[in-house]
């Protein structure tokens, strides 16, 4: 194999092209060899330089890579050492991209690029590049090059090597044989880039020394590599048909999901004018799911949710989360499941997953024991981890199992996923913004009922999302109508153009048509929309006034200290505002947050605390209710029934307090009687009193 590959002209140009264009990045590379054994070259630089070896790479790239490498070998750097060093090209022309469902026989033994997500990975293992074999006879050692996955073992001792000549068994050194790091990837199709309905294709991705250990399941990854086909076995007997895998060359990392999106500068050009339009806050908003009639502040808030706030790492290491979470809650039809649907279209890198249908392990990930991992465990990626830098909408999240739901504390504040499975420890980024939709365990939403009492999600799960709308289908004749009409509309719109495009002669015209389809047009269409907000995350990184941060900071001391009893606001709100003021000042390209945009953020987030973190008793905003289920004046009732029954179950010769006499007491200490009761059931449900006899009452020890 070594002299089929090797040309001592190929070698001299690749040593020419060395030392006249890369000198001094081997120069960089040796000071920090052996940690760093690559020398990374950019393809264009390579074609500028040279088009012929850069057609090479592309057409014959085993024969281009080993006289690389072994030209390599002889330049000579300032420390005197010879180094080995890998060479890798990057950045590929588009003609040599290849999606992965459409790599076909004629792509094999090309140099070629795939991108995806990587959806697997195994431990990084030692692999044998020669192997030193002592002969059972005469104890000689023979070196053996291994070409392929399986053992090759010598065939006799032979004598150019110092061997006696001899068929014998032979013992493998391993002290005495060369090995090098080895990991092997699958890597999965791109999401957003299936059609409706179909599977993502994977391939699997050999890794080699230095490239090893970096790539963690989650990762967007560009794979630069060289395609060949494997055998496949059937028992003892290798099949016709073989499998399609890449040994990769290099690995580029897609850190941004919106970078993903090309903004040409004619469309910069038009952001930028877009932008100064004084009325950018209504068009965005109307050009969120046009076909959903009203809904207003939950479209104002959805579309701050596409634009984020600002992510910061501080010194220590610590990270705070720009994304921002939204819970939808309401009645049925209300169109929170197709709001959902509108949104992972849009946002380049999104999952949408059903909590009825999804695990712990679909949402997070999952320890799999499969034959890609040669029967060993391996790390497989989960909705949120795949939508990392993207957006995860999580339909039905009510109907999800209590240790699904519970993976997503720490996915959600920390945006990590911690997986200690089978032995595997791993920490795996899902920073993602999440939207979750959920229905009324009794059906229809009650205003007057607690949050948690109404959702089947734990309120330490609910407090985690910085907004929470509850959407209610009230009767109200104006707004009926109106709905009514756009949904009917919106119907004859679509059957106009079915008709117009489906029968030969249709009565209707095509301006009549486009009259019709104006109630459902959105204001900037969803690929304008996509550059608008990619342009936005990758330029704009806004910083708030000091106006604008006294108005936050006045408006959160004066809302929490408004009430003696209650609580209104946690940090946790605090934070919400930031990030939703960021996003604001992002949505009109400003590098400034005002404070406009401070108003803007503290309008929204009262909105959805007077929706669903309001005490009816008090008429007061108390977060209590999101946070613990319970608000504080029923807290202080309770505690004050507590006090009754212990008083009670003591002066009583049984040690038993009557539920009579309870509410007897407690009504003289001011309770209504309703409320008590209410309590006391309350109190029985938690497990914090119980009743040995029918009627009276005892607290739980």
């Amino acid at each position: 194999m070594v002299r089929l590959l090797k040309d001592e002209s190929l070698v001299a140009k690749w040593q020419k092209f060395f030392e006249e264009h890369c000198k001094s990045d081997i120069e960089t590379v040796s000071l920090s060899y052996p940690e760093k054994r690559s020398l990374f070259v950019d393809y264009w630089k390579l074609d500028e330089e040279n088009s012929e070896l850069a057609e090479l790479i592309l057409s014959q790239p085993f024969k281009a890579f080993f006289n690389a490498e072994a030209a390599l070998k002889n330049i000579d750097v300032a420390t005197g050492d010879k180094l080995r060093l890998h060479f890798r090209v990057t950045n590929l022309p588009d003609t040599s991209r290849v999606i992965i469902r459409k790599i076909r026989a004629n792509h094999l033994g090309r140099f070629m690029a795939i991108d995806g997500l990587v959806k697997k990975r195994t431990e990084v293992r030692p692999k044998l590049l020669v192997g030193a074999f002592q002969c059972a006879k005469c104890s000689a050692i023979i070196r053996i090059e291994q070409e392929e996955d399986i053992l090759k073992e010598p065939s006799e001792c032979y004598e150019d090597q110092g061997g006696c000549g001899r068929v014998s068994s032979f013992k493998l050194l391993t002290s005495h044989s060369e090995f090098i790091d080895s990991q092997k990837i699958e890597v999965q199709e791109n999401p957003e880039g299936l059609r409706g309905g179909a599977q993502p294709e994977r391939i699997s991705v050999y890794l080699e020394d230095d490239l090893v250990g970096e790539i963690s399941p989650g990762d967007r990854v560009i794979a630069n590599g060289i395609l060949h086909s494997m055998p496949r076995r059937r028992g003892t007997f290798r099949l016709t048909s073989f499998s399609k895998v890449m040994d990769a060359v290099s690995i580029e990392s897609q850190e941004l999901a919106f970078e993903e999106v090309e903004v040409s500068p004619k469309d910069e050009k038009e952001i930028l004018k877009t932008s100064k339009d004084s009325e950018i806050y209504i068009k965005m908003r109307e050009s969120i799911a046009p076909t959903i009639y009203g809904m207003e502040i939950e479209k104002d808030a959805l579309i701050l949710q596409l634009f984020g706030g600002t992510a910061k790492e501080m010194p220590d290491g610590t990270r705070i989360r720009g994304d921002i979470h939204s819970l939808l809650v309401g009645d049925p039809g209300t169109a929170k499941s197709q709001m959902l649907t509108y949104m992972a279209k849009i946002s380049p890198r999104s999952v949408y997953a059903s909590g009825k249908a999804s695990t712990a392990a679909g949402l997070t990930a999952a320890a799999v024991r499969d034959e890609f991992g040669e029967g060993q465990w391996t790390l497989e990626a989960g909705a949120l981890v795949l939508a990392d830098m993207g957006i995860a909408c999580i339909d039905e999240i009510d109907k999800m199992s209590d240790h699904d739901r519970s993976s997503l504390h720490q996915a959600m504040e920390q945006q990590e996923i911690s997986v200690a499975k089978a032995g595997i420890n791993a920490t795996l980024k899902s920073r993602c913004a999440i939207i979750a939709a959920a229905n009324p365990k009794l059906g229809r939403f009650d205003e007057f009922m607690p949050m948690h009492e109404q959702i089947n999600m734990p309120p330490a799960l609910i407090s985690r999302f910085d907004l929470i709308f509850s959407i209610i289908d009230k009767p109200d004749w104006k707004k009926d109508a109106d709905l009514a009409a756009h949904i009917l509309q919106t119907h004859k719109a679509g059957q106009v153009n079915e008709n117009i495009s489906r029968t030969k002669k249709s009565k209707y015209s095509k301006k009549e048509r486009d009259n019709l389809m104006q109630i459902v047009m959105p204001t900037f269409d969803p690929d304008f929309l996509r550059k608008y907000i990619a342009y936005a995350k990758r330029n704009i990184f806004p910083v708030m006034t000091d106006e604008a941060l006294e108005m936050i900071k006045d408006y959160y001391v004066n809302f929490r200290n408004s009430s003696e009893d209650s609580v209104a606001f946690t940090p946790r709100q605090l934070e919400a505002f930031v990030r939703l003021a960021e996003a604001s000042a992002k949505l009109r390209l400003s590098q400034e947050a005002t404070v406009d945009d401070a108003k803007r953020s503290i309008y929204i987030v009262e909105q959805y605390l007077r929706r669903v973190g309001m005490d009816r008793e008090t008429g007061k905003i108390d977060i209590d209710i999101i946070a613990t289920g319970i608000s504080h004046s029923q807290h202080d009732r309770m505690r004050t029934i507590m006090d009754v029954i212990k008083r009670l179950c003591n002066e009583t010769k049984d040690g038993n307090a009557a539920r009579g006499d309870i509410i007897q007491e407690t009504e003289i200490a001011g309770l209504e009687s309703s409320k008590v009761e209410q309590a006391l059931d309350r109190l029985k449900r938690n497990g914090q009193i119980y009743e040995p006899v029918h009627g009276k009452y005892k607290i739980t020890e």
